[in-house]
């Protein structure tokens, strides 16, 4: 079996939204309409839920992916239309915000996207992020607009509310479009502005004997601004669709456009612009006119008045107000074939179903929107594949420049074409439900030859006079070669189930976890056995492939299998063609989460030769990196042997999930971190029931705090009698004694530093790489993960400024602090914690060490003095104590932060070192001096009104108004506070934001449903806030 031979009959669309808005109910639509799942089962049976969390929650927690194919009648240049074949692979994605990395696995692998709205809720949190996601890997969306029965059962609207509240909804996702439209513009604009400069700079240089340089036409053109017409959804376009899966039924205004014309004398095309929008039927003249001409006249839009008011008549006759001869007229108006029997149902939403199936299918609707507006893959990849290579391109296409860009923006399926697929993640499935692992079914005729047999080998036994033989049953089930099988007993899943791998092995059935690669090929053919590159995310596409920083970020494997994923189940294929979605067996141990597979042609690999084929290789991946995890707890088996297992269930999670991190802290215990309380359930069943198959306890959630200080309004006098902060101490018998002065951080340079971590973290690689490459030029340079992630897991922010141009920024910032702020970019030797935070150590002493600038940007010092080594080993030590007091402050030993500490003074006495070092005790010295330090830092943040940061959450609730002061008083219970209350236009509900603290979050949700269960109408996901990263989390009220 092999994919879809023609890429552009194929369409790669994923479905996004937020929680609970319909996506998997309108996935059941459409595989009702292949026959894969019963009509009449549709929206209930939630067929790509396949887990049992899932079908017990209602809410997806992994993205599956199916492929259907549809027959579309299209219209061909003679006038008439033809069927054509489509086939359309489908993904659908969580609406939870734990699981916001499905979304993003799955977005790099489709060309268009169906967004869904629920036409009440509107465009909540969730909608935002995954509109951006959309809008970053440059996908076609749809609008949904889902769930619009809810406008005439529940809120009751008439047509004319309702139209005027959808007119609001599409506005609002507009609104959210045109902000990142904005957004990405002011960034091509800057972007262009520093490369044009960066040309006029190298342009004066060569010029620099000449008085006056011309400019050339390319430096200087104006920068050209893009249109941004084609980004909004407009009904009119086409592109928007209005629904109820749970009903079955959709509908773009091109079906009533195509229903009106005739009746009304118009052309399609020119009732399909006014049939949205504030246009009306003059019932004298018989026209079409806009709002300017009604003249006082009271006239409902076009909308309202063909389209919603037949739908609401619908409703009105089958469930709100029941007349089964209303029914029938309708039906009959329609031309709708409804047996008799079915239009004297009882049950409403069935009847409601029949109809609006044939009258309105959402499957129809959807498919046939899906072919006008998603691009075929050779088509969309010519848009997609440049942002891909290129991510800081300006221009929408370019031309290629090579054989593998040609190959790649053309879908090229050929043979002699370049294989290159994209693995976006890595997810398991149990080894017994491989389809080579499955019984498959006897076919009749198989049976019929067997049975042909059978009677051979009699009739030869009764020849041969040896009536005794004994005849071989005929099994009904065979192996997936086709050979018969032994009969196994009828009770070998409730074995395995009960008696667990041992009886698995007695039966010789293979159990446990296999990883799959979750791939789209973007050009050439992969064929099963082949062999293929796996060139692994921090691969670098500007060094050649033999590059010893490259090497080891290529390892060959061999395509073992390769499946067509139909949700819970696998079909195996032969080869899969350019511009299909797939699932690759093989990598396991080879690709961590994701990859790029390369090829150059569809037979494989040859024998690896990196020189020979470097020409197609590529990384189109890049480091894939989500929100920093923020829930974490420490793990152990019940069983202390258990331990390995464990382990190994621990590397099987992290490969399967793309979102959870798991590492071994230095006290032994092995702590996993997830996005969300619910993930964390999620993983922890995961690794119970199919990785590590072991009891496991997990402590209680580990939420991070930040600590530091602030100037209160009544403070007590200073300890020491001087400056607030001052502390004086020493090291044993007073040999070496030193001054410190804590002082908290001006919030521009604190607001500054936190903004640019990641710059911090390159300037010491560098300064490292550089000493490392002096010391030995054989050794190249150690290059390090791209992912800005600190020690604890955190992800940093994006830099606001280049490297080269961070101690300048930082300079402006203190200059403009005044004070003694203004002078101390050149005294500052540290920042901490771990040499990369927003804690300072400057050094304010007249003969101070070198300062971390010039260190940074210099090789160390050689040839110096005793002394001057002596004054250096304790500028280290001074150090470390500084280190130490940041990575565990004193009020519950959590990382300090927003705080300067200013080494005033620092006295060695030379001669009572010399003695200690003939004595051989300049150890105790030393470890004295830097506990010394450490507490005098310490005691420095204590002088001032000592502040515990904790990490918030922002959480949005929708509420009706009689519980909405009860939700005030559950926020107030777990410390919260609310931020903004808004009712939601046109609906009797309050849309409630309010800051919750991650350590008071664990449970809030199912405690609101548990107080509000009857009231609350729906509570919305909760979100990592924008401030929620740990170093922007706003001081709370002091412990």
């Amino acid at each position: 079996m092999t994919t879809q031979q023609n890429a552009a009959n194929a369409r790669n669309v994923t479905t996004i939204g937020h929680v609970d808005h319909g996506k998997t109910t309108l996935m059941d639509a459409l595989l009702a309409a292949n026959n894969i799942i019963s009509s009449r089962m549709a929206g209930k049976i939630r067929y790509l839920d396949s887990r049992e969390d899932e079908q017990q929650r209602g809410i997806t927690m992994e993205s599956s992916a199916v492929s259907l194919q549809f027959t579309v009648m299209e219209r061909n240049p003679e006038g008439g239309s033809s069927p054509k074949t489509h086939t359309i692979n489908m993904i659908d994605t969580p609406g939870h915000v734990d699981f916001s990395s499905e979304v993003s696995t799955a977005s790099r692998l489709c060309d268009g996207a169906l967004v869904l709205v629920d036409v009440i809720e509107g465009v909540c949190t969730q909608t935002i992020s995954v509109l951006r996601q959309a809008w970053i890997d440059r996908l076609r969306p749809i609008l949904i607009i889902n769930k619009f029965d809810r406008l005439i059962t529940e809120l009751q609207l008439t047509p004319v509310e309702a139209y005027h509240h959808l007119a609001q909804l599409i506005e609002q996702v507009n609104a959210v479009m045109g902000s990142f439209f904005a957004g990405e513009r002011m960034e091509d604009d800057l972007r262009w502005r520093e490369e044009r400069e960066r040309r006029l700079a190298k342009k004066k240089e060569a010029h620099a004997d000449e008085v006056d340089a011309t400019l050339s036409k390319a430096d200087a053109d104006e920068f050209q601004e893009k249109d941004d017409e084609d980004i909004y959804f407009a009904p009119e376009k086409g592109n928007v669709i209005f629904a109820s899966a749970i009903d079955g039924w959709g509908f773009r205004i091109g079906k009533f456009a195509h229903l009106y014309a005739v009746k009304l004398g118009m052309k399609e095309a020119n009732l399909r612009t006014v049939l949205w929008g504030d246009f009306y039927l003059d019932p004298k003249t018989k026209r079409v006119i806009s709002y300017k001409h009604l003249k006082g006249r009271v006239l409902k839009p076009l909308f309202v008045q063909f389209v919603l008011e037949n739908i609401w008549a619908v409703y009105e006759a089958v469930v709100l107000k029941p007349d089964s001869e209303r029914v029938a007229k309708i039906v009959s108006a329609l031309s709708l074939k409804i047996p008799p029997r079915e239009l004297k149902s009882k049950d409403t939403r069935y009847l409601l179903s029949l109809i609006f199936s044939q009258w309105l299918s959402l499957s129809t609707c959807v498919i046939q929107t899906i072919v006008d507006i998603v691009p075929p893959p050779p088509s969309a990849q010519r848009v997609r594949i440049p942002k891909m290579l290129y991510p800081d391109i300006y221009e929408t296409t370019i031309e290629p420049k090579n054989k593998l860009e040609e190959n790649l923006f053309a879908c090229d399926d050929r043979p002699e074409a370049y294989v290159v697929a994209l693995v976006s993640k890595m997810f398991a499935v149990p080894v017994e439900e491989l389809p080579e692992n499955k019984k498959r079914p006897v076919t009749a005729e198989e049976l019929r030859e067997r049975g042909r047999t059978a009677r051979e080998a009699r009739k030869a036994a009764e020849t041969n006079g040896d009536a005794d033989l004994n005849i071989v049953p005929v099994p009904l089930s065979s192996e997936p070669d086709g050979t018969a099988s032994p009969a196994q007993p009828s009770e070998t899943a409730a074995e395995l189930k009960q008696g667990g791998e041992n009886v698995a092995a007695e039966l010789g059935i293979q159990t446990g976890e296999t990883l799959l690669g979750f791939a789209r090929i973007y050009s050439g053919t992969i064929a099963r056995g082949s062999t293929i590159y796996c060139v692994l995310p921090k691969y670098n596409n500007t060094l050649p492939p033999s590059h010893p920083r490259n090497q080891s970020h290529i390892v060959t494997a061999k395509a073992e299998r390769l499946y067509t994923m139909m949700g819970r189940e696998l079909v195996e294929v032969q080869e899969v063609r350019a511009g299909n979605v797939f699932a690759i067996k093989g990598l396991e141990g080879k690709v961590w989460r994701n990859a790029t597979l390369c090829a150059p042609r569809s037979v494989g690999v040859q024998g690896p030769d990196l020189e020979r084929d470097k020409e197609c290789l590529v990384n189109l991946g890049g480091a894939l990196r989500t929100a920093a995890p923020i829930v974490r707890v420490a793990l152990e088996p019940a069983v202390p042997a258990d331990l390995p297992k464990l382990v190994n269930g621990l590397k099987l999670l992290a490969q399967a999930d793309p979102c959870v991190e798991t590492f071994q802290q230095q006290t032994g215990e092995h702590v996993i971190m997830t996005a969300g309380e619910l993930h964390l359930e999620r993983c922890l069943k995961d690794l119970r029931e199919r990785f590590a198959r072991v009891e496991i306890h997990a402590s209680k959630p580990i939420v991070p705090f930040r600590e530091t200080c602030v100037k209160g309004a009544e403070m007590a006098p200073p300890k020491s009698g001087g400056k607030r902060g001052t502390v004086y101490g020493a090291s044993v018998h007073n040999l070496v004694k030193f001054t410190i002065r804590a002082s908290p951080l001006p919030k521009p340079i604190w607001d500054f530093l936190q903004d640019n971590l990641a710059v911090i973290r390159q300037l010491h690689r560098e300064s490292r790489n550089r000493d490392l490459s002096q010391r030995n030029t054989n050794i190249e340079a150690v290059e390090e993960d791209p992912a800005e992630i600190d020690i604890q897991g955190e992800l940093y922010k994006p830099p606001t400024v280049e490297p080269e141009q961070f101690w300048s920024a930082l300079e402006d910032i203190c200059k403009k602090c005044g004070g003694e702020w203004a002078s101390i970019i050149d005294r500052i030797v540290a920042f901490g914690p771990q040499k990369v935070g927003t804690s300072l150590l400057v050094d304010l002493r007249k003969t101070s060490s070198k300062s971390l600038k010039a260190r940074l940007a210099t090789n160390k010092e050689e040839n110096v003095s005793e002394e001057r080594q002596i004054v250096n080993d304790f500028d280290g030590y001074l150090e470390t104590g500084f280190q130490l007091a940041t990575l565990q402050g004193p009020l519950c030993a959590e990382p300090v932060e927003g705080l300067a500490y200013f080494v005033e003074s620092l006295e060695i006495n030379y001669a009572g070192l010399e003695e200690e070092r003939v004595q051989n005790r300049m150890a105790q010295v030393t470890g004295s001096f830097i506990s010394a330090v450490r507490d005098a830092c310490r005691n420095g943040l204590l002088d001032w009104s000592p502040r515990l940061m904790l990490a918030m959450y922002t959480c949005d609730i929708q509420a009706s108004t009689d519980v909405l002061g009860k939700v005030y008083g559950v926020v107030a219970r777990r410390r919260g506070r609310i931020v903004a209350e808004e009712m939601r236009e046109g609906t009797t509900f309050f849309n409630v934001r309010a800051l919750l603290p991650v350590v008071e979050s664990f449970g809030f949700a199912d405690g609101v449903y548990c107080w509000f269960l009857s009231l609350i109408f729906a509570t919305e996901g909760i979100r990592r806030h924008a401030q929620a990263y740990i170093g922007c989390c706003k001081p709370s009220a002091h412990i």
